[in-house]
């Protein structure tokens, strides 16, 4: 398949070479990623906003200096990244593995996809995980 490609010649100021064309919406895994994380999203926020917690969590967790909630949130922030991570893991392995056993050599995974996930883990294991 080919890919079209925009030729910007004049880049935006804010967004510079980067295009409507640029977004490869047509990745089924890429948009699947994105919708199932806009959906999260949205579900996290209405339901901090249902129940009426948005100026508690801003008020009492976001804005503490209070050293016990500010070690609570570094915790969870570390075992979000430690799921991430295990997660591209995975990735990253099942595509070795189908990329040994087919006789073509392909795994399901494009070689920039999985050169950003095995980037993605990396950083996310070294900076984000402090247990190491």
């Amino acid at each position: 398949m080919a890919n079209k490609a925009t030729i910007v010649t004049d880049p935006h100021p804010i967004f510079g070479k980067l295009t409507w064309d640029s977004i490869p919406y047509h990745d089924p895994i890429i948009l699947t990623t994105f919708l199932v994380a806009v959906m999260v999203g949205v579900g996290v926020l209405g339901a901090i906003i249902y129940y009426g917690k948005l100026r508690y969590l801003w008020d009492e967790w976001l804005t503490s200096v209070d050293h016990k909630k500010i070690g609570i949130m570094y915790i969870i922030a570390a075992f979000i990244m430690l799921i991430r991570g295990f997660s591209d893991a995975l990735l990253m392995r099942s595509q070795q593995a189908l990329a040994v056993s087919e006789s073509s050599g392909v795994g399901y995974l494009p070689p920039e996809h999985y050169d950003q996930i095995f980037t993605a883990h990396g950083v996310i294991m070294i900076f984000f995980w402090p247990c190491h």
